[in-house]
């Protein structure tokens, strides 16, 4: 009885190795570091393992139409997800919105950006830097909320552009521009900025920022893709997307 009992508790355990699996996912550099969080809680919640890349979501729907072996895509819009699945590169139904992201015109300095942005209107800097449009949905945002202000014939000579925006990010913090536009996940973590200055860029100056998920077509039958998009869902995820400034 005992060495049967030892040899059930031994088939169960093997079962639970096998049904474990791994998902890979292309991330919005935007979404860095909660992903990071999520991807940990996922695996300690799952046994599942989520491998992440990071970049910019333009380069990322080129790489998947090549042929990239990536199994789930968290883009920082939601027409690149709709686009892909129109293509016939991700799974009809999977698609769903994740998070809402906010913008954010950022200086690593405490007294550069004043809590209404009107630093931009006074140009006192010489460099801001912003995402690429066509590449991030982040720098897309930002040409528009200049557009809006009518300020973007008067700045656009002042521009560091960033492949996407991790890189803008990385202008801005580094020094190399004195302000940017950045998300506000990157800068925002318990209920408040973690250095600098900031101006949270009111909803209706831009598009609504929708990040959209979808599971891509090679991983049509992965238990482990099917689970994270499950897991994100969750209230343990969203509230780790909620930490980071981002609505649901």
């Amino acid at each position: 009885m005992k060495r049967l009992l030892v040899l059930l508790l031994t088939t169960l355990g093997l079962a639970g190795t096998v049904v474990a699996a791994e998902v890979s996912v292309a991330v919005a550099a935007n979404f860095t570091v909660p992903m990071r969080e999520i991807a940990t809680a996922f695996e300690e919640d799952t046994g599942h393992k989520a491998l992440l890349a990071f970049g910019s979501t333009g380069k990322f729907y080129a790489q998947i139409r090549n042929g990239a072996p990536f199994d789930i895509l968290l883009a920082a819009d939601d027409k690149t997800p709709k686009r892909l699945e129109d293509e016939g590169h991700g799974v009809a139904g999977t698609r769903f919105t994740y998070a809402i992201g906010k913008l954010v015109l950022w200086s690593r300095d405490a007294a550069v950006v004043d809590s209404e942005g009107a630093v931009l209107k006074t140009g006192n800097f010489e460099r801001i830097a912003v995402a690429d449009p066509k590449l991030a949905p982040y720098g897309a945002a930002a040409i528009q909320t200049l557009t809006r202000l009518g300020l973007l014939d008067r700045l656009s000579p002042r521009f560091v552009q960033g492949e996407n925006i991790a890189q803008t990010y990385q202008f801005v913090a580094t020094g190399n521009a004195q302000l940017g536009f950045v998300a506000l996940s990157q800068v925002f973590a318990g209920g408040k900025l973690t250095q600098g200055s900031g101006w949270v860029v009111p909803d209706d100056m831009h598009e609504t920022i929708r990040q959209d998920a979808v599971v891509l077509t090679r991983a049509r039958d992965n238990p482990a893709a099917q689970a994270l998009l499950d897991y994100l869902r969750g209230e343990r995820a969203r509230g780790i997307i909620r930490s980071f400034g981002y609505q649901i």
